[in-house]
Order: structure tokens, then C-alpha cells, then sequence
């Protein structure tokens, strides 16, 4: 028990400042998650439920005794949303992975459909306003702000696991937000990864277009060839 308390406690003083390993190590996790979802690979999962793990309990400064002592129950409890999804998410890509052939990804990113986008649209507003209302009457800090990340967040994880492009840019909403609330509230280690991962998902959009657009792209007609004649 010692041992983990001082696991727990262990802290990186930078200018005075002190930095929670846990929260480092969480998000280095995190960053880990994004870029084995880029490469569409099944162990993301199981690393980003090791990094929600850890970032519950920085979240909850109050309970857990942080040095910013500040609670984001939109952030803590978005760890235990990840955790769900990425429960789902670890089942579904690994069971697609077992049908796609040897040395294939698990499967192939496409674009989200009317309705789904017309969905994801319609969870984004209602939940935002919802949790913002909830999260407000827990007494958050950032309460609107904190709603937007954990719905978003939410969405942005659905997606992913759905295989759906749009996740991306969802990520890209979230991290605008979330970097200066988390800066503001001196959760720095977070606050930084954000703007890492507004970078880094960024090129996850554009490599997932990407992709899609070769899927799609016909064949060249100089690459396509005439049967060979056989010889009697």
C-alpha cells in the first residue's frame, strides 16, 4: 500500500510547479492510444483504458489530493466514459480484425452517413447543454467548457471505433477547448498533449481521407492489361 501511495504521489517539480507523474504518464498514454488508432491497429485500446485509469485520478483533484485540488468531473468522468467505449471499441476492432487477411488493418475508414452525421450533430448540442447543466450543479470548474470535452470526447470515441473519418475533426473540436481550460486550471502536462494532439490528429484526418480517396480512386487505363493471347 505504501508503494502505491507513493506511486501515486510522485511529482516532477518543474520551476516550482509540481507535475503529477500520473498525469504525465496518462497522457503519454493517451498520445500512444491516437497514434495506434492511426495506424488502425487493435492494442490501442487496451493502452488508452491504462491512461483513463490513471487521469481519473488526476481529475478529481479534490478526492485524490492533487496539487491543483481542483475537480473536472466532465474530465474524470470522461475517463470512465472512455473506458466503456473503448471496451466496445477493443471488441469490435479485434473482431474485425479476425476477418481481415494477413499483415491488412482491421478494417477501412469510411465516411460517416447522412444520418449518422445528422446523429452525431443532434448528441453533440442536447448532450453539451445536459452534462453542462449537471456538471454545473456538482459545482465543476469550467462547467460549459468541461460538458463540450466530455460529450465531444465521447462522440470523437464512438466514431473511432465505428471507423468513421469525421472522429478526427471531432478531436480537433475538443482540444480547441480543452487546451485552454486545462492551461487555466494548471493541469500543464494535459494542457500541452492537447496541443500535441490538435497537431497529430490533424494529420489523422488528412491520412484517413487519404485513404479513402485511393479506395476509391479507379484504376488507370494504362494499368489495366489485355489478357495474354495463349498459343495453341
Amino acid at each position: 500500500m505504501d508503494l502505491l501511495i507513493k506511486l501515486l504521489d510522485a511529482q516532477w517539480d518543474i520551476n516550482g510547479v509540481p507535475i503529477l507523474w500520473r498525469e504525465i504518464i496518462g497522457n503519454g498514454f493517451g498520445l500512444v492510444f491516437a497514434y495506434a488508432g492511426l495506424k488502425r491497429v487493435v492494442w490501442a485500446w487496451p493502452v488508452g483504458i491504462a491512461g483513463n485509469i490513471l487521469l481519473f485520478t488526476v481529475f478529481l483533484g479534490g478526492v485524490f489530493n492533487t496539487p491543483q485540488d481542483l475537480d473536472l468531473y466532465g474530465q474524470a468522468g470522461r475517463q470512465v466514459m472512455f473506458l466503456s467505449i473503448s471496451v466496445y471499441g477493443w471488441w469490435r476492432w479485434a473482431r474485425l480484425r479476425a476477418t481481415a487477411g494477413e499483415g491488412e488493418a482491421a478494417f477501412q475508414p469510411r465516411w460517416a452517413t447522412g444520418k449518422e452525421r445528422l446523429l452525431l450533430l443532434a448528441l453533440a448540442v442536447g448532450g453539451t447543454v445536459l452534462f453542462a447543466w449537471i456538471f454545473t450543479a456538482l459545482g465543476s470548474w469550467g462547467p460549459w467548457a468541461d460538458a463540450w470535452i466530455f460529450v465531444g470526447s465521447a462522440l470523437a470515441t464512438w466514431g473511432m471505433a465505428r471507423g468513421w473519418t469525421e472522429f478526427w475533426l471531432i478531436w480537433i473540436a475538443v482540444d480547441i477547448v480543452g487546451v485552454p481550460l486545462l492551461w487555466a486550471g494548471g493541469y500543464y502536462p494535459s494542457a500541452v498533449l492537447y496541443l500535441v494532439y490538435g497537431v497529430f490528429v490533424t494529420y489523422g484526418f488528412i491520412t484517413w481521407a487519404r485513404m479513402q480517396k485511393n479506395d476509391d480512386a479507379p484504376v488507370p487505363t494504362s494499368e489495366v492489361r489485355e489478357p495474354e493471347h495463349v498459343s495453341a
